[in-house]
């Protein structure tokens, strides 16, 4: 008999959104769009997808382990020392490795409810002793986090902007969550949705490395359409990501995610491109939310949650049928709502199609 860790017992698997394949087989639907996993609907960086073509024949080698032309590239950005960052296998695996080097089992970690899964799967996993603050009208209550925090509090996971909720924490509330906070503790920054955040409270995570123990988590999955690649990247003092980096994986960002976020980070063409996508996107959407009665939360990423009563599995059940394919926001304790990412024209106006079809 197979005997686990008693700290695996207690995890619940996160489930990711239905792929298209997945659904055109299930379903034997031809025409499939997805709106589910906030990924970037204008497809990969086109300098991306060169990079990658020409490193092809490169494969049959191991991956540069500290992504060291990565490093660089992005150390020049965004105007810190190369021994700031450390690589993953998309940001989340950022959040496992921020475990394993400072969380003992047992140890206190605070996160909010609701917010990104994999805070709560990872740390469940870890052994630690979680902490789960409720969110007040869809946004952080930062005030109740500082509040939870003891002498036993080792990390606490900030997503900013959120998944799901799509709010972000303003300068203020994070300036003022950070004051007087203990040394030993460490802010995990998560700022998956940070190219899409343009208010001008917006906080940048990285105006506040050195004054307290704080990692930035970014992304190439987003933004920049590298999903199906895995890359992703941590900012924080030398000190910390040596602790990090004596617990990482070797090799564990791949050649063709190396090469292909060295290429995205050059195409701001793209990166405009995709930005004003979803500002219109959520334009488009929130119109015809509204001239439907529906409720939602405004966003500032690139996805919207939508309120539709009890009835919002049945809906998303239906959308999926008619091969729409949304969030079911079960997972979440959400059972009320659905998220749907910001996609192109059509497949914004095929889902509010769609949508109105089935609600009224």
């Amino acid at each position: 008999m197979i005997i686990p860790r008693k700290a695996v017992l207690n995890v619940k698997p996160y489930q990711p959104g239905k792929p298209i394949e997945e659904v055109k087989r299930d379903l034997g639907l031809k025409d499939v769009i997805k709106m589910a996993s906030n990924e970037n609907s204008l497809g990969p960086s086109p300098k991306a997808l060169e990079a990658i073509k020409k490193y092809l024949s490169n494969v049959n080698r191991y991956p540069e382990g500290g992504c060291f032309y990565l490093r660089q590239a992005l150390a020049k950005k965004l105007k810190a020392k190369p021994e700031q960052f450390i690589f993953g296998n998309g940001s989340d695996e950022l959040i496992g490795i921020a475990l394993r080097a400072f969380v003992n089992e047992g140890d206190d970690v605070l996160v909010a409810n609701p917010t990104f899964l994999m805070y709560g799967v990872a740390s469940t996993a870890h052994g630690a002793n979680i902490k789960v603050i409720p969110t007040r009208y869809f946004k952080y209550d930062l005030k109740a986090m500082k509040a939870a925090v003891t002498k036993d509090t080792k990390v606490v996971f900030i997503a900013n902007p959120d998944n799901p909720n799509g709010t972000y924490v303003s300068k203020y509330e994070l300036e003022d969550f950070l004051k007087g906070l203990p040394e030993d503790v460490i802010v995990f920054l998560d700022e998956a949705y940070f190219e899409f955040a343009e208010e001008q409270d917006y906080p940048n995570g990285l105006d506040y490395l050195g004054k307290n123990n704080i990692i930035v988590a970014r992304t190439f999955s987003k933004a920049y359409g590298l999903a199906g690649l895995r890359v992703g990247y941590g900012i924080s003092s030398p000190e910390i990501i040596k602790y990090m980096e004596a617990v990482r994986e070797p090799f564990n960002v791949n050649s063709l995610a190396q090469i292909a976020a060295l290429g995205a980070l050059k195409d701001k063409e793209f990166l405009a491109k995709s930005k004003k996508l979803v500002r219109e996107g959520k334009k488009f959407l929130y119109a015809g939310l509204k001239a439907m009665g529906v409720r939602y939360v405004p966003s500032v990423t690139n996805f919207i949650l939508i309120e539709l009563g009890p009835t919002a599995g049945e809906v998303s059940d239906k959308l999926l049928k008619k091969g729409v394919i949304v969030r079911n926001m079960k997972a979440w304790g959400l059972e009320n709502f659905i998220r749907v990412t910001i996609g192109k024209d059509a497949e914004n106006k095929r889902f509010i199609e769609e949508l109105k079809k089935i609600i009224l």
